[in-house]
This record gives C-alpha cells, structure tokens and sequence, in this order.
C-alpha cells in the first residue's frame, strides 16, 4: 500500500514538473488582444545614429551635374596589357560623427542623427534643390547594419543585416533558435542610445505582447543576451566538480600506484 501511494505520489510530482517546465518553453504564449480604438503603429524604420556608415547616391538625367555631388574616390591599377593608368570611380561611405552630423559634397555638414533612410533622403533633396535643376534621386543605405546574439543559442554570431530591419525572433532564428537550457522569459537586450549610453533591458519571450513593444524591431549594434537557466547553470558546476574528482582520483592512483611498485621491489 505504501509503495502505491508512493508511486502515485512521484508520478503526479513529475507530471507537476513536467508541466512547469513546459510553460517556460513555448514562445508567445498569451492570445494576444488588439485593441482597435488605438491608432495603428507606423512601420517601423531604423533611425540613423552616430558612428553610422552610410552610402549615399544622387543621379539625375545629367550625370555630370550628379557626379559633383557623390563622394567617389579615384582607385589606380596598372594593366597588364597596357602601361597606361587606368581610373576608374568607387563610391565613398560617409562616417556620421559622434555630433551626428557628416560632411557632404558642396552642402558642407549635414545633421542627420535621429533621422529615418527617407527622411535624410528627403532632407538632401531638399538642399539639392537650389544647385540641380531638376529633382535628384537621392539614396541612403546603411553599411553596418550589424547584430550580436549569444549565450544560451545554438550558434551565437555577429550578424550583418542587408534589409535594415530585423525583429527578435527573426534574429534569434539566424541563430538557431534558443538551446533547451535558454530562459525564453529572461533575455537581456543590450542598447546603445542615441546620447552614446547604454542601457539592459529584459525582455520575455513567453509573453504575446512582446511584438508592440519598443525593443520588438533590433536597432544597429544591438546584442541579444539569452540567460541559461538555473539546471544548466547546476549542470556546469557538477561537471567541473566532477572533472576535479576525476583529477584527483587519477593522481592519487598514479601515486599509489608507483608507491605499491616500489614496495614489492624491496
């Protein structure tokens, strides 16, 4: 009788475990609930920070009145036919300040920190307007549009991003997604602000609300941090314990060993 109760017991304390255990796995696990009298959320779009690399382009029918005003550089190469020297254009990238601010062709500095892609596209044309004729097309790219992901993932990396825009679990996914022993509800967001300081935020995967929050979409620089949990963090101390047992039992076998050796030698 007592074996049965004990067995009824164990059984229902590892269903009880199991359970528990499975909450803390799935992503998005509350229904979420849009509330329609809220005005909808613009779509989201990286704004340009300091320490920026960006590539910027202005084209017109007339190529020759464009060319002033995109920063190239001249590269060289002797031809292997000919011993004439060739030149041929490379687009420069423009470095943005720690003000904010870059120095553009015949504009002289523009302050561009805090914009979005279109509205530094915009503000350019704006000022293009007095020197060119017609209207420019004016494009802005980011060149180092990077993330880190690591901890408790499957292959933590710096990821370089060609889209300029890239969620969390967009970005968890380059990753390989999250390892069993990674906390869905304790992932730490690393930021860098636009005044240079930076801040920890936690964020908590199991909730369907994470999707509106602020952090939902990566800013440039951005590191996610995946927390191990506490039997991952139990699992390292065993094994390095377990390790040193297993030094030192090797030793004290090599010792006693040598020391039986030289016994029966006597």
């Amino acid at each position: 009788m007592k074996l049965r109760s004990f067995f009824i017991i164990s059984c229902c304390a590892f269903l009880l475990f199991g359970c528990n255990s499975y909450r803390k796995v799935p992503y998005l696990q509350e229904t979420y609930v849009k509330n329609d009298t809220l005005p909808p959320h613009p779509m989201y779009d990286a704004k340009i920070m300091p320490k920026d690399l960006l590539t910027i382009t202005v084209n017109t029918t007339d190529p020759e009145s464009a060319n002033l005003f995109n920063l190239t550089a001249q590269s060289s190469f002797n031809s292997a036919r000919s011993s004439s020297l060739s030149q041929s254009p490379t687009l420069q990238q423009y470095l943005v300040s720690n003000e904010g601010t870059i120095e553009f062709p015949v504009l002289g500095s523009l302050q561009i920190s805090g914009l979005t892609k279109s509205e530094a596209e915009s503000l350019i044309r704006d000022r293009l307007s007095t020197y060119l004729k017609e209207k420019p097309i004016v494009t802005v790219r980011r060149a180092n549009y990077k993330i880190s992901v690591l901890g408790e993932v499957t292959h933590p990396n710096i990821f370089t991003i060609s889209h300029e825009k890239i969620n969390i679990f967009e970005a968890l996914s380059l990753a390989g997604d999250l390892t069993i022993w990674g906390m869905r509800d304790n992932v730490k967001l690393i930021r860098e602000n636009f005044d240079g300081q930076s801040e920890v935020i936690t964020l908590n995967l199991n909730k369907t609300d994470i999707v509106a929050s602020p952090y939902y979409y990566l800013r440039p620089n951005d590191v996610l941090y995946v927390t191990p949990n506490k039997a991952k963090a139990k699992n390292s101390d065993v094994s390095q314990s377990t390790s040193l047992w297993f030094s030192a039992i090797s030793v004290f076998a090599s010792v006693a060993n040598i020391i039986a050796t030289f016994l029966l030698l006597l």
